[in-house]
């Protein structure tokens, strides 16, 4: 039977089946091969859409324009203080307004239920550009990354997610990783890990699937015989200050190091959906560095740096993707 998604909201994996996430890849195949080649594919030209930014982001504004913009579309980008919603206007208002000028509403915010609620009322597809729950455009491009460094072949390969595995990476991850067939490994402290519920969820997947999923606080056991080792910051954009003492002190076991990279697979890569404290070239990796001597947080520089290391190819792989992700829903 085709895939239809056209009409159908973006807001996580679990609303789709391994079909569906399969037909959006290969979709984000063609459209990469079209890109390189410079090969015109303005397919939706005429339509219009919106970006709202609750949190601002590098990668997934400018995926979100140019893919936009290749495909022929009108795109208008609202920052965090650029709309109403939420403050003069609630979010069905905003949604009902929106979808009568729009083809199509991007959201990167906090609340999943903001999303849920822009989908509800809009009557145009919405797409979930991150929440604190789910992060499914970013899923789709590590995917690919991982399906461009294995021949397309993923099934059996095993992911693993070091750090703070309760974030909505580390849980989105678990979801697409058990419906495309790829063991899953979080490994991090006991007290980070994702909800049991979710987990209960994803081993029935996972089931389903011939893969598996596993919860380890052991980083030898956990990245022995990876394919993958994927991390992220140790804390997430609007957490507070606070925590950053709490967090080093739990997660600087789970960093990824030379050492972690060697008990993978040969051949394995390193994935990271950025921005990444690998140094002290930013602002915040400065301060940690005077505040607690962390010079590396996450991942090591040797790390990062390396030839394992894929995590600029993930960062364009998101404009593809959610190029697929836009005219699937849009077209038809």
């Amino acid at each position: 039977m085709p895939i239809n998604l056209s009409g159908r909201p973006f807001l996580r994996l679990l609303d789709f089946s391994t079909e569906e996430i399969e037909y959006l890849l290969k979709l984000s195949k063609n459209f990469k091969d079209l890109k390189r080649t410079g090969t015109p594919h303005r397919y939706l030209e005429g339509k219009n859409i919106v970006l709202l930014f609750q949190k601002t982001s590098t990668r997934t504004r400018c995926a979100f324009e140019v893919g936009a913009m290749d495909l022929g579309m009108g795109v208008t980008y609202l920052d965090p203080g650029s709309s109403q919603m939420g403050k003069k206007e609630s979010i069905e208002d905003t949604a009902r307004v929106l979808g009568r000028f729009y083809d199509g509403i991007e959201f990167r915010g906090f609340a999943q239920t903001d999303v849920e609620d822009l989908a509800a009322n809009a009557g145009v597809p919405v797409w979930n550009g991150l929440t604190t729950e789910w992060h499914p455009t970013q899923m789709l491009a590590d995917i690919l990354t991982v399906q461009e460094n294995f021949n397309y072949d993923i099934k059996g390969k095993t992911l693993v997610f070091m750090g703070d595995a309760a974030n909505n990476v580390a849980r989105s991850l678990m979801v697409v990783c058990s419906k495309l067939g790829m063991n899953f490994v979080a490994c991090g402290p006991k007290e980070n890990m994702p909800d049991a519920e979710l987990v209960k969820t994803c081993e029935a997947i996972a089931a389903e699937n011939g893969c598996t999923v596993t919860l380890t606080d052991d980083v030898e056991k956990g990245c022995t015989g990876a394919d993958v080792i994927y991390t992220d910051v140790w804390v997430s954009m609007g957490e507070p200050d606070e925590v950053w003492a709490e967090r080093i002190k739990h997660l600087e076991k789970f960093r990824v190091t030379k050492e972690v990279m060697a008990m993978a697979n040969e051949g394995a890569i390193f994935l990271h959906c950025l921005p990444a404290f690998h140094d002290t070239n930013t602002t915040i990796g400065a301060d940690i560095a005077e505040r607690f001597g962390v010079t590396e947080m996450e991942v090591e520089d040797v790390v990062f740096e390396s030839k394992a290391s894929k995590v600029f190819d993930e960062a364009e792989n998101r404009m593809h993707t959610i190029k697929a992700v836009m005219y699937a829903t849009l077209c038809g």
